[in-house]
């Protein structure tokens, strides 16, 4: 096994992220100091290099002034002359100390010039000063102005230097700080291909440790889902894929065998309802001629003897022949009940308006009786066996006549589309359904009231979901009525263009 289906995922995806942070932290420090770094040479050439250098310079114009003063006091005697000299010689300090506070003393260049200087003024200015103050303006002995030129040549030579060595600090402090820039760069350069290897890197992992895998795992699940069931699922990767697989391919197994028990239940299921169809068949046919024998002598033993018997055997004979009448009735019913969808013909374009007019004709005797109206909205074509749809709406509407109030009766008969499906509805302003009925009415056999107050089989609307089922429809009583009684059933709607329906609502009312 793997070491991948042995870890489970949440171990995989910590090392992962705990990898991608170390070396995050990695970069990032070595850009922070790479970063001090060029802080730190910025600092040496900006704030220390640049004014060492300035200052250096305001150093050689303190000394310059000053000999220029002595100069001047020299040549006129005037006291003013004097003043740069004095000047010269404060500023002088103070541009010594503030190089030796940037850059320190480079080579002893600033003690040199500050030596030289004292001993320029010591030898040469302040000799010259007395003398110029106590015999006026004169020229100097030639040994001592030579010797004053030499000390202060001297002074120019370290002040030159001086600069030198603070131009090489410059130029040094420079480099340090192109050098620290180019490391910056490469450093986020360098982070910015490692961070996107390492992510690339990652990625291509945790797709094959973890993403593949699932999709893998999918694949197989949808493979299963399809229809597929014995094909196996092998789920390869982290620990908690591996048990997500073994679990779909247990619930897998778990399905072949409840589709196994399945199977062979349906085959009975149906082997039996074959079997049960075939005897109500066969015995509904067999008992038809007997039947009609006993119905066809009791008839005509009443017909006969009617009248020369006792009253007691005219009803006896009543009773035979009202039984075998209603025997008759039943048997007919159990046989077109067990011929739906046993004995199947071609399936063709049912105009339902046509059929409902051609019920209202063969019930216009009846509806005359009850002084009924049938109303019946814009009905489509569909696709079935003309007689078994016309059987169902023939049900609905005798129930409607039959189970009438107080009222002359109505019935409504409607139809809408619902997607790929046709709703009908079939109502009655009759006595009405208890909520409590709205199964049971549909079991064959069943009746809510006793045959001598309402006739019939309780057949009638067994037969109507058998036949709505048979064409691939849903039947049902709706229960949210005010008053009387509402069927609605649905039936497929037709591939084929729907026929012209009628503009007007049909409508029969007898008076």
């Amino acid at each position: 096994m793997k070491l991948s289906e042995r870890l489970p995922a949440s171990r995989l995806l910590t090392a992962i992220v705990t990898i991608l942070l170390a070396m995050t932290a990695v970069a990032v420090a070595s850009t922070v100091v790479a970063l001090d770094s060029l802080g730190d040479a910025r600092e040496q050439a900006i704030d220390k290099v640049a004014p060492a250098e300035r200052r250096a310079k305001d150093l050689n114009r303190a000394l310059l002034d000053q000999e220029t003063g002595l100069r001047g006091f020299v040549l006129t005697g005037e006291q003013t002359f004097l003043m740069p000299y004095l000047d010269g010689q404060t500023a002088a300090t103070q541009a010594e100390n503030d190089v030796r506070g940037f850059v320190g003393d480079p080579n002893g260049r600033v003690g040199r010039i500050a030596t030289l200087a004292q001993q320029w003024r010591t030898d040469y200015a302040d000799p010259t000063i007395a003398r110029v103050r106590a015999a006026g303006p004169a020229l100097a002995p030639a040994g001592d102005t030579d010797r004053g030129r030499v000390l202060f040549e001297q002074i120019r030579t370290e002040i030159s230097a001086l600069q030198a060595d603070i131009g090489g600090l410059a130029a040094t402090a420079r480099d340090d700080v192109t050098h620290a820039a180019n490391v910056v760069l490469w450093l986020v350069i360098g982070m910015g291909v490692l961070l996107v290897a390492v992510i690339g890197g990652l990625s291509l992992l945790l797709y094959r440790l973890l993403i593949a895998p699932l999709a893998e795992l999918a694949e197989q699940v949808r493979q299963v889902a399809s229809g597929d069931f014995d094909h196996e699922i092998d789920a390869h990767g982290p620990r908690e894929t591996v048990m997500l697989g073994e679990d779909v391919d247990a619930m897998r197994r778990r399905i072949l065998q409840e589709l196994a028990t399945l199977d062979a239940a349906s085959a009975e299921l149906q082997r039996s309802n074959s079997e049960l169809e075939q005897f109500a068949y066969v015995a509904s046919h067999d008992l038809q001629e007997p039947l009609r024998k006993v119905a066809s002598f009791c008839q005509l033993l009443q017909r006969r003897y009617g009248g020369k018997l006792d009253e007691r055997a005219d009803q006896y004979i009543e009773f035979a022949v009202d039984g075998a009448k209603r025997m008759q009735g039943l048997i007919n019913d159990l046989l077109a009940f067990s011929r739906v969808g046993r004995i199947t013909r071609e399936r063709t374009m049912v105009d339902l308006g046509e059929v409902i007019r051609q019920l209202v004709d063969s019930f216009s005797e009846r509806i005359e009786e009850t002084n009924a109206h049938v109303v019946a909205g814009d009905l489509p074509s569909v696709r079935g066996e003309a007689t078994l749809l016309s059987a169902v709406f023939q049900n609905l509407i005798s129930n409607a006549l039959k189970f009438r109030g107080s009222a002359d009766p109505i019935v409504n008969i409607e139809a809408e589309r619902d997607g790929d499906m046709w709703k009908f509805s079939v109502h009655d302003n009759g006595i009405g359904i208890e909520p409590e009925y709205a199964d049971r009415i549909f079991v064959i056999f069943q009746r809510l009231h006793p045959k001598d107050a309402y006739p019939g089989t309780g057949i009638g609307l067994a037969m109507c979901r058998k036949i709505v089922e048979y064409h691939g429809g849903t039947i049902w009583l709706k229960t949210d009525v005010d008053a009387g009684t509402t069927f609605e059933f649905t039936l497929p709607v037709a591939e084929e263009d729907l026929a012209e329906l009628p503009t007007t609502p049909i409508e029969v009312p007898h008076d």
